[in-house]
């Protein structure tokens, strides 16, 4: 059995799944809040490594400008800001069921759905002459994409945000009295 090549492109996503998945485990497994909202920071600049290493470069600095950057910080100074418990150490036997449970479903549910398919009807779909390239023109690509196929779950994806904005207050104006 022959090894493949090492190349550049596969030695970096090598590296960049093993920060990937390492942050994730990481994150399941403290206890601290604060270290989950770095290391959920660390699985963001992940996930811009693999958009990087596919060509989409505007989505992966995107990707590190908005989730890595902002929105962790954005959680840490929320956790630093309120009080969150950290002197309290919740049992984690009903958390731990919970997730046990909850994961065995999920996987029971996906072993049904995928058994439950014909895959024979799906075929193999020839590519097209031109492929779409990303590499050049990857800001066009997104806008394209955005505004022609996905706007519809574009603007769901907003009307979602906004009634997560308007929960937060109610819950935060229920706490206040």
């Amino acid at each position: 059995m022959a090894f493949p090549i090492l190349t550049g492109q596969m030695v970096a996503f090598i590296l960049i799944s093993l920060l990937l998945i390492g942050s994730a485990v990481a994150m399941l497994f403290t206890r601290k809040i604060i270290y989950m909202a770095l290391l959920l920071g660390g699985v963001f600049i992940g996930v811009a490594g693999i958009y990087i290493l596919l060509d989409a470069d505007f989505v992966g600095f995107a990707q590190i400008l908005i989730y890595a950057g902002a929105i962790t910080i954005m959680m840490i100074f929320a956790i630093m800001l309120t009080n969150h418990g950290a002197h309290k150490q919740a049992p984690l036997n009903t958390h731990t069921v919970t997730a046990i449970l909850s994961s065995g479903g999920l996987l029971a549910l996906l072993y049904w759905g995928f058994n439950s398919v014909d895959w024979s009807k799906w075929q193999q779909v020839s590519p097209p002459n031109q492929p779409p390239s990303w590499g050049a023109n990857s800001v066009k690509a997104v806008g394209d994409a955005v505004y022609t196929i996905y706007t519809i779950p574009f603007e769901l994806v907003s009307v979602v945000l906004i009634v997560a904005l308007v929960g937060a207050v109610i819950l935060a104006r229920k706490e206040e009295e």
